[in-house]
């Protein structure tokens, strides 16, 4: 016997009608934040960065691809990993599905991260996709978009993440062993290496020829770019992820 409470199909309904009204205002909320996010100011880009892709090096405006609009996920995949972080491997698999959609709408999406080419490539290969996926092995790139953190700032509390300082020292110190060591030996790394990355979006925009900074999130505000998440959050149980890694996004980035 089910420990859930139940209900007759009269009782079903009339709690489901109420939930209809809650599931419309947070439609209408989500329609609010998309207009807010397409508001907020375009700041300039200065900085010459470089990037290695399947067809070449490019710079940031080449990565654009003719459209006026890019998506960049920092996909946790550092120069000391042997292969890309779960969680953002889970993110990217339904990336295959939809980056030619987005292409047709004036969008380009490409994962970034730290990792030399030649590593991305054979995960690419080994994980069956073939969306765009750049190095910035070499660039400051990612920890300019406060997708990664330097071993200084690690050990000096000094980094920043989600908008805010964040001091990962304690979360170090928690890594040493169990779970979390074990999540990183996922990746071939330790835990304190495994950390120097960081999830996260990054968007631009071109115009004129030049590239602007439009918006960026991280943590939790990743949740939605997670398409399996959707169809969980539907599921009788939920996510079913108590203890895991990604679920610590609340603490990683207090959000």
């Amino acid at each position: 016997m089910t420990s859930h409470k139940t209900g007759t199909r009269d009782e079903w309904r009339a709690a489901r009608l109420d939930l209809l009204q809650a599931e419309k205002a947070h439609t209408r909320r989500g329609d609010e934040l998309a207009r807010q996010r397409q508001e907020l100011p375009w700041v300039q880009i200065d900085t010459e960065y470089r990037f290695d892709t399947d067809e070449g090096a490019a710079s940031l405006a080449g990565l654009f691809r003719g459209r006026s609009q890019l998506l960049t996920y920092h996909f946790m995949f550092g120069p000391d990993y042997t292969g890309g972080c779960l969680s953002c491997s889970s993110i990217a698999d339904g990336f295959n599905g939809f980056a030619v959609h987005l292409a047709n709408h004036d969008v380009m999406l490409w994962a970034v991260s730290r990792t030399p080419l030649a590593k991305i490539q054979a995960y690419k290969k080994r994980m069956g996709w073939s969306f765009p996926w750049a190095s910035s092995y070499g660039s400051d790139f990612n920890y300019d978009c406060q997708a990664s953190m330097t071993e200084e700032q690690q050990e000096s509390g000094t980094g920043e993440y989600n908008f805010g300082p964040f001091d990962v020292r304690p979360a170090l110190q928690a890594g040493k062993e169990g779970p979390l060591a074990d999540w990183a030996a996922t990746t071939g790394t330790d835990w304190a290496t495994y950390i120097q990355e960081m999830p996260g979006m990054s968007v631009f925009a071109l115009e004129d020829g030049v590239v602007y900074h439009t918006y960026s999130t991280y943590a939790r505000g990743l949740d939605d770019l997670w398409g399996m998440y959707k169809w969980l959050d539907r599921a009788p149980k939920g996510r079913n992820e108590t203890g895991m890694w990604w679920r610590r996004h609340d603490e990683y980035g207090k959000r």
